[in-house]
């Protein structure tokens, strides 16, 4: 019921949107990016103000580095053909997706590289990081204007820009592979979302491989599938974050309980171990003791007296008081006194 309803409100959405592009595209394209811009925000929003309990870095990184390809976005947006702020220079747009799709692609790789560290990370660092890179970015295209021009109005798009495109695909295709391979970290609902996820971002960027206009029809192709990438995100992060927070935030500290319960069965089991070994060694030593002790002892019959009182066979209480074990057998002098005619009836003797 749920998936329905989710289901009915992205077709709503897409239905929308195709009929503002019958009144204008850029209202279709602003509209469509907005859409990703709230999910990224969002997604920064709900990190950082639970960075104090969430003990999964996959989804503190990704929830930190998603606001600097929100500002990406949104410059992108901004500088898209049509819209009336930055005018002095026609490839603003494209470079900045470009390189807002470059930052979300390594941003999925090294989400794992963080996930794989046993201390936690810094997310002041993280930030400032993305933010140096972002501002470094957003220089080489507007400041510096040395960004490689990605689409030329009547010719198409560029080489650097298919090329780029495929790069990307590759990255992302290699996030999916280190996503699978950590799957059972994230966990499966969440694994999921963000699989498909990943597979409906590379389908957009494959679409905007060979659009010849800002304004045709695989470009509007492109931005649905980044709309359903963003919305499988939304399900995976924010629709979690807001209805199953301890799912989300405590999921880590369950399984950390979980490891420590193991290894406390474990260190409990050898602790357990060693007491019982112990007490055998005790009780050795004891009977080591007693041994070693004054031994009441007959003169005639070589019996022994014990802390009762009792007299026992020097055999029976050497084996009462050890793990030694008798075997019987006559001595050569005691054959000669008690069996001289056995030694008679010897053949050779």
């Amino acid at each position: 019921m749920r998936m329905l309803v989710d289901s009915s409100f992205l077709l709503v959405i897409f239905v929308g949107l195709y009929f503002t592009s019958w009144i204008s595209y850029l209202l279709f394209h602003t509209l469509a990016e907005g859409f990703s811009i709230i999910v990224a925000s969002s997604m920064f929003v709900i990190a950082w103000n639970s960075r104090k309990y969430i003990r999964n870095p996959y989804l503190l990184f990704i929830g930190i580095a998603y606001l600097f390809i929100a500002i990406l976005d949104l410059l992108h947006t901004l500088a898209y053909k049509g819209m009336p702020i930055f005018t002095d220079y026609d490839y603003y747009a494209n470079q900045l997706w470009i390189g807002a799709r470059y930052l979300e692609s390594a941003t999925l790789i090294l989400a794992f590289v963080i996930l794989r560290q046993a201390k936690p990370f810094n997310v002041y660092l993280i930030f400032g990081g993305y933010l140096i890179v972002t501002c470094l970015l957003v220089a080489t295209v507007f400041y510096w204007k040395v960004f490689p021009v990605c689409f030329i109005e009547g010719s198409g798009l560029t080489p650097f820009k298919i090329v780029s495109e495929y790069v990307i695909c590759g990255m992302l295709s290699l996030a999916m592979y280190i996503l699978r391979r950590n799957k059972d970290r994230v966990g499966p609902a969440i694994y999921r979302f963000i699989w498909w996820s990943i597979v409906c971002t590379i389908i957009s960027e494959l679409a905007f491989t060979f659009y010849v206009s800002n304004y045709g029809l695989s470009n509007m192709v492109g931005h649905y599938f980044k709309i359903l990438s963003y919305f499988l995100i939304y399900l995976a992060i924010i629709k979690t974050g807001i209805e199953k927070p301890f799912q989300l935030i405590f999921r880590d500290m369950n399984l950390l309980n979980m490891e420590l319960n193991l290894e406390v069965e474990a260190r409990t089991r050898t602790e357990r171990e060693k007491e019982e070994l112990i007490e055998k060694l005790q009780h050795a030593l004891e009977e080591i003791k007693t041994l070693k002790g004054i031994l009441p002892i007959c003169m005639h019959c070589s019996k022994i007296r014990d802390d009762q009182g009792g007299w026992n066979r020097l055999e029976q209480f050497i084996e009462e008081h050890s793990e030694a074990e008798f075997s019987h057998g006559v001595c050569p002098e005691c054959l000669v006194k008690f069996y001289p005619d056995y030694l008679r009836e010897k053949p050779g003797s």
